[in-house]
């Protein structure tokens, strides 16, 4: 029995005498409609198609969410949707009232490059300092300074936690009290951290105030927890904390 060329359909030889036309028509037709169902899986609206790993049969890759891109797998074999983190951008990770001796920043994702906290509006029970501890850690594992702009002073310390105001104690109210804080290539298991802080504060003598601080957290382990306090056993009464994940 003779073949098509392509796709191998069925067909009558030239010197064979065709006595059921009609079936013969069928079976043509049926191999016809079998490749080309083969070659056209789609189902739905955006669908597409690509060839597989078995000969003329293609596998329907249904159309994707808004804003997905299309990417070749991590195989190598086959064509996929995947939605892309924006690149350089910052997603808002949480809100958080500043309550209680201390706050904790916890479970933060290892999806992100970098991190930037922005603490606004800080008021306490008292005069206070204001520190943040990475992982909860008790390890005197912070390599910092700081730097006050009263006395243009440097200090350098290592302690388990780190200082964002230079040894002057901060009015307990008073929306000026707002600090931020970088802290760079967090997820990372292998390598130690930077970071660098800006506090601007009011004195409990009334004056404003500027205050840099910064330095290496000396621990390869990921940091996925942010805790502040406001020393001692000071309480938080306001302010709110954004933690926002940089990519």
């Amino acid at each position: 029995m003779a073949t098509t060329t392509n796709y191998g359909w069925t067909t009558p030889d030239d010197t064979a005498l065709v006595k059921d036309g009609a079936a013969a028509i069928r079976t043509l037709g049926s191999s016809v409609d079998t490749t080309t169902k083969n070659l056209n899986p789609s189902t739905t609206l955006g669908d597409m198609e690509y060839r597989s790993s078995t000969s003329n049969v293609n596998t329907r890759l249904p159309l994707g969410t808004a804003s997905q891109q299309l990417r070749v797998n991590s195989g190598a074999t086959a064509p996929e949707w995947f939605t892309p983190t924006p690149s350089g951008g910052m997603t808002l990770i949480s809100t958080t009232t500043l309550s209680g001796t201390s706050v904790s920043l916890s479970s933060i994702a290892a999806t992100y490059k970098h991190l930037l906290v922005v603490v606004s509006n800080i008021t306490t029970s008292a005069g206070f300092y204001f520190y943040c501890k990475f992982n909860n850690s008790s390890i005197a594992e912070f390599n910092s300074w700081d730097m006050g702009s009263a006395a243009g002073t440097v200090s350098t310390y290592q302690a388990a936690d780190f200082q964002f105001n230079s040894n002057t104690a901060i009015a307990n109210t008073g929306a000026i009290n707002t600090a931020s804080l970088w802290l760079y290539n967090y997820a990372s298991a292998t390598e130690r951290k930077n970071f660098a802080a800006n506090f601007g504060y009011r004195t409990s003598g009334g004056v404003s105030r500027t205050a840099l601080a910064g330095g290496t957290v000396n621990t390869t382990s990921a940091i996925n927890e942010l805790v502040f306090n406001a020393g001692g056993s000071t309480t938080f009464s306001g302010g709110t904390v954004l933690l926002y994940g940089v990519s």
